[in-house]
């Protein structure tokens, strides 16, 4: 509980009698020993029952501080979004909230998408859907939600929705990527019944993507810009792997039963605990500490809701002489989420369970139950790593008993689990006890330092001491800053872990309990006494938000507002950090009814109520006094400006996404048209997700985004086409023809290239190798003044000594900034340009967004930490520090792609021809073998959309082929080297190449962009040699190249590996081979010349017998006819028969004639042949 706050002198005050408690054994590590402790300590208000004076004065204070322009606020309503997650059948029912657990996409869009015949759909596609919506409403103070949605309908309000994928951990499996889409909601009718004519409640929805290897999403919702002003809101829908569908339908926890029951004991003077989990990677967070309970808080909404679970673990503990327990409880002590795992640590047990997660893991199976590790281990503390690293998260385990110094170091990749024992030949106990074994980097002092006034402390040994011990109870590493934190009763800070800063702020007399920090430059730190402590990093002030002055009067302010998060009487649950702004989960008790929030602990506003309440001065004006305030913030505006494009660094893909047009006049949708925008929005991300597959084919062609470079840079080339008809469409659209009611334009489905910088620093830079990041900062001085009265101008000598901006770089030996003032003397202003380079010397190459160099760059304006803000609509923002995650290495979204177009192009311009296959395949054109092949590259940026030509080095290697693609086989390790390699002796080269350069070991080529080409070989023992055709045309031969730029390319950080098919064609046929076709030929083609020879000397001779034949065969039958038709007439007239014979003769004498006189005119013809 939160008890009664603090006096105005700084004193503690109690509400409730103090009584000394005996805590566990510290060697357990469940708590100190021994402290008095007083219940009403834990993160407390002011008292209540009446307001003080002083306080009273404070808070009227820090409204009269107010600027002008802040009181335009009370003119607007606030209002506030409101997004739930809703099932694909429960669209349009009011009420209902849904789980993210079902991730099986829908099959049901087939019915709806057969009636889109005159649409640009393809009939012969399957159209698959997400299994939720997003449904999304808004409500401001004063007014019925449902009066709101249709106010804002009706005035043009269309929601914005932006879903950020997070990257999983494990890039071995899943490609890198930061990928986003941005939907408009369409809206749509509730079903619940309405007397009205139109409509009575409204809703607007958006499907809900899900994406393969991604787990966590952040949805973004804001204005179109029409309609009422509301503010931008995240919300958190991660997919609950815990969950599970009973016979029926009922949702039920795999990892234990709820608890729907909250009881006070379970919070109420109870201490908080830190949060632990993989950072921006967990989507299912759990918080232990439940006294004498196996209970835990879990949530899959960063605590928007939660749920309260007993877990179904044996609750099995043994104490024994080797693992000492003083006492048992069934508290879980220690609880850390990873991407899929849960661990938990009760007593000296430790347990770990899986969740069903189908678009991580491979199996979609997830823990049956929950699984003891380490089992034969005496376990006193688990210990959270905040960041993943290789593919995999890690967590620790602390030791006690018989293996005091070691520590279980866990690993996590897929869901699996395995644990490794450090330092695995002796224990660090031991090892202190052995010199030369382990390194110390650094003593802590005996005693805290004596800081005499100062802010803070270099220790070097020589500084003088206070009579308090030094109780170290923790470390925390910033992996970004580089900042390692040692914290108990002090706080020291360190660059290189080897020279430390003593913080002294922090007053010795507390002890840290625990820290959390946003990895964006802000840390909070929570005492055993639960106050709460802020620190940026980069300075050393430390400053003290609860309880202090500016705490009190953000609750007079609360109780003003009539506030409902805020009450007398509250118990700080636990405090994390989100989006780098800082929350609480405190437990609320107001008329005996408990409740649990999570609330926004305003930093800003808090620290801006001190220097205010600090800093205040009376200054006589003639007969009365006025109110003064003194201004430590150098500036008076601070602007980014000259921002680059995002997408180059900050690598954020980007698609588009807007619901078709319904015909309705009304403008509502209807369940078809939803059904329509979930398939083409599911549609859109899987042409995301295949033109990422590099080395895809598809039979003889290609997949497109393989390594055969696009004419068209884009992954919806597929609807290009489709395009082509839109006139079309809309000509339906316009005449309410559409088919189904519904027009879809494709311009609406597209990736957004050219997103512009919105005023503020990416939210992390990627460098590759000497790339730079360019940007400028403005600062004015003066300025803030309501009286018209000219400013003074200040010369230059005055702007710099007022203002000047540092930058502060993790890594110096790895980046560089390089800062350039500029002076605007008329405008009492300055302009820093400002410049982050790579120096080239901290990265050797990596795969496109693997294994990549974490660091930062921080942004100080000297002066400015807990000096300047700026007030925004959404409250008051510290100004004059910013930090920015640098990550080094190849960025994610490129690849190296084979440039065939440049390349027929140059070839053809190079050999002064082309010649193509016989049959030609567009997706794979054909190389002439004795032709020089001068092959060229491009790298294409898939964020950005350019594509640009490779200018670095890189080694061909041929490692597979085959005469046909059925054929194609893998060369080993040994074929490789003896088939590229100019060291070869085996007379087994495939090609070669008339560069001189070669790798270290000179065993091969490196080519480049102006490489004099390559010649192909096939000597006698490659594969390619003496190949057979199998048709009438030359032999021909396909390829698998490698083409690598590993160890030979000093232009980038990136690790290209591409893999192609390279068809030639014309090979030459072997020496033998050849001289048996050309003895084959020979003889055969001599064999017919010889028979066409005999053919003509026997020709005549032939042509002669046979008239002869005729010519006889024709005499005999012709007197055969006339003896047979001559004694047929006998017995005719006289007259007749000598008529009928004088015929017959006078005709048969004048054929013999005719045949004789033929026969010697022939036969005179053909002497000369015969001579």
């Amino acid at each position: 509980m939160w008890g009664g706050g603090a006096k105005s002198g700084g004193e503690t005050r109690c509400k409730c009698k103090c009584r000394c408690t005996t805590r566990g054994n510290s060697r357990t590590g469940e708590s100190s020993s021994h402290v008095a402790r007083c219940p009403a300590m834990y993160p407390a208000g002011p008292a209540w029952p009446k307001l003080r004076v002083l306080r009273a004065l404070w808070t009227l204070l820090a409204v009269l501080l107010a600027p002008w322009r802040l009181w335009a606020k009370e003119d607007i309503q606030e209002c506030i979004w409101h997004v739930v997650l809703i099932k694909f059948e429960a669209v349009g029912e009011e009420g209902r909230s849904d789980r993210f657990f079902d991730l099986e996409p829908l099959e049901t869009l087939d019915s709806v998408f057969s009636l889109l015949v005159d649409a640009p759909t393809d009939q012969n596609e399957k159209y698959l859907g997400f299994p939720y919506y997003l449904k999304i409403n808004y409500s401001c103070g004063g007014e019925s939600s449902e009066a709101q949605v249709r106010k804002g309908h009706l005035t043009g309000l269309k929601p914005l929705v932006l879903v950020t994928f997070q990257s999983p951990v494990n890039f071995h499996r899943w490609k890198i990527e930061q990928l986003q889409i941005q939907m408009e909601a369409a809206p749509f009718r509730s079903k619940e019944r309405c007397n009205a004519e139109e409509v009575c409640a409204m809703s607007w929805y958006t499907p809900m993507p899900i994406k393969n290897g991604s787990v966590v999403m952040y949805v973004d919702v804001r204005s179109n810009g029409l309609g009422p002003f509301i503010q931008n809101k995240r919300f958190h829908v991660n997919i609950n792997g815990f969950l599970q569908k009973q016979q029926d339908n009922t949702l039920q926890f795999t990892v234990g039963n709820e608890i729907f029951n909250l009881i006070p004991r379970y919070f109420i003077n109870v201490p908080s605990r830190p949060l632990w989990h993989t950072v921006n990677q967990t989507p299912v967070l759990i918080l232990g500490g439940i006294p004498d309970e196996k209970s835990v808080l879990l949530t899959d909404t960063s605590f928007t809701d939660f749920f309260l679970v007993e877990l179904n673990i044996d609750s099995c503990w043994v104490g024994s002489f080797y693992c000492p327990q003083a006492s048992f409880t069934a508290t879980i002590y220690d609880a850390i989420a990873t991407e899929s795992t849960l661990f938990i640590r009760q007593n000296q047990l430790v347990y770990y369970f899986t969740g069903t997660y189908v678009t991580l893991h491979e199996s979609n199976q997830g823990s049956g139950s929950w699984v003891r590790v380490l089992a034969n281990e005496c376990i006193k503390k688990l210990c959270p790593v905040h960041a993943h690293g290789n593919g995999s998260e890690y967590i620790m385990a602390l030791t006690t008993g018989k293996r005091e110094g070691y520590v279980h170091f866990g690993t996590i990749t897929d869901g699996r689990v395995s644990f490794e024992l450090l330092p695995r030949q002796r224990s660090v106990c031991e090892g202190l006890q052995v010199s030369n074994y382990l390194a110390i980097l650094y003593t802590i002092p005996e005693f805290i330092p004596d800081a005499r006034g100062l802010e803070f402390l270099m220790l070097l040994g020589t500084e003088s001491h206070t009579t308090f011990l030094m109780v170290p109870k923790g470390m925390f590493y910033n992996q970004y800053s580089n900042l390692l934190y040692i914290w108990g009763n002090f706080l020291l800070q360190s660059y290189n872990y080897e020279n430390f800063i003593y913080l002294a702020d922090f007053p010795k007399e507390q002890s840290i309990k625990y820290l959390v920090n946003s990895f964006r430059g802000d840390m909070a730190i929570v005492t055993e006494t639960e106050e709460i402590w802020y620190l940026l990093e980069g300075s050393y002030r430390m400053y003290k938000l609860f309880p202090s002055r500016g705490w009190e009067v953000h609750i007079n302010l609360q109780v003003m507002h009539q506030s409902s998060v805020y009450t007398p009487n509250e118990t700080m649950v636990t405090l994390f950090y989100e989006d780098t702004k800082l929350y609480q989960l405190v437990y609320l008790m107001k008329n005996q009814q408990g409740q649990l929030v999570k609330r926004h602990v305003p930093v800003e506003q808090l620290l801006m109520y001190q220097q205010l309440s600090n800093h205040y001065f009376f200054e006589r004006q003639g007969s009365h006094l006025t109110l003064s305030f003194t201004n430590f913030c150098p500036f008076s505006v601070m602007r980014l400006r000259d921002l680059p494009n995002p997408q180059v660094y900050s690598r954020q893909e980007r698609y588009q996404a807007r619901p078709p047009r319904v015909v309705e006049p009304s403008g509502f949708h209807n369940e078809n048209s939803l059904a329509v925008y979930q398939g083409l929005v599911y549609y859109l991300l899987c042409l995301h997700s295949e033109y990422h597959k590099v080395d895809a084919w598809r039979g003889p062609g290609l997949v497109r985004g393989g390594p055969y470079a696009d004419r068209v840079h884009d992954s919806t080339w597929s609807w290009s086409n489709k395009k082509q008809d839109q006139d079309y469409y809309f000509y339906l659209a316009s005449n309410s023809q559409s088919p189904g009611n519904v027009y879809i334009d494709m311009a609406s489905y597209e990736k957004i290239y050219d997103l512009k910088a919105d005023y503020e620093l990416p939210e992390r830079i990627f460098l590759d190798k000497g790339t730079s990041y360019v940007f400028s900062v403005f600062l004015r001085v003066g300025g803030q003044s309501l009286e018209f009265t000219p400013e003074r101008v200040l010369t230059s000598e005055e702007l710099k000594s007022t203002v000047d901006l540092g930058v502060v770089l993790a890594d110096p030996g790895c980046i560089e900034a390089v800062v350039k003032q500029k002076f605007l003397i008329n405008r009492n202003s300055v302009l820093f340009r400002v410049t982050l380079s790579d120096k080239r010397s901290c990265f050797d190459q990596g795969l496109s967004g693997h294994h990549l160099l974490e660091t930062s760059m921080l942004l100080k304006v000297a002066g400015a930490v807990g000096h300047c803000f700026q007030n925004t609509h959404q409250g008051p923002r510290m100004q004059g520090n910013l930090m920015v995650p640098v990550l080094i290495g190849c960025p994610p979204g490129k690849r190296l792609a084979f440039d065939i177009t440049y390349t027929l192009q140059y070839n053809r311009l190079q050999n002064k021809h082309y010649f193509d296959c016989v049959r030609v395949d567009p997706e794979m054109p054909c190389f002439l073998f004795r032709d020089v092949f001068y092959p060229f590259f491009l790298i294409q940026d898939l964020v950005t959309g350019d594509s640009g030509s490779f200018q670095g080095s890189y080694v061909l290697k041929v490692v597979g082929g085959g005469p046909t693609l059925d054929t194609i086989r893998e060369y080993s390790e040994e074929e490789i080297y003896r088939f590229n390699s100019p060291l070869d002796k085996t007379h087994s080269l495939i090609w070669t190449t008339k560069n001189t350069t070669t790798t270290k070991d000179s065993a091969f080529n490196i080519m480049s962009h102006q490489s004099l080409g390559i010649e192909w070989l096939c000597l006698e023992n490659s594969p390619c040699y003496d190949t057979v055709p199998h048709t009438i045309f030359a032999p021909e031969f396909f390829f698998k190249v490698l083409v690598s730029n590993r160890g030979v390319d000093k232009s980038t950080y990136c690790d290209y590996q591409l893999i192609l098919l390279l068809h030639i064609h014309g090979l030459p046929l072997s020496a033998k081979r050849a001289f048996f076709i050309l003895m084959v030929s020979s003889s055969v083609f001599v064999g017919l010349v010889t028979l066409y020879i005999i053919f003509c000397l026997l020709l005549p001779v032939m042509v002669k017998a046979w008239n002869s034949l005729r010519w006889k065969i024709n005499n005999i039958i012709m007197s055969e006819s006339y003896y047979t038709y001559t004694s047929r007439n006998c017995s005719g007239t006289p007259e007749t028969r000598s008529t009928v014979s004088s015929r017959v003769g006078s005709s048969a004498s004048s054929k013999v004639a005719e045949a004789n006189q033929r026969a010697p005119e022939q036969t005179w013809k053909k002497k000369p042949l015969v001579t």
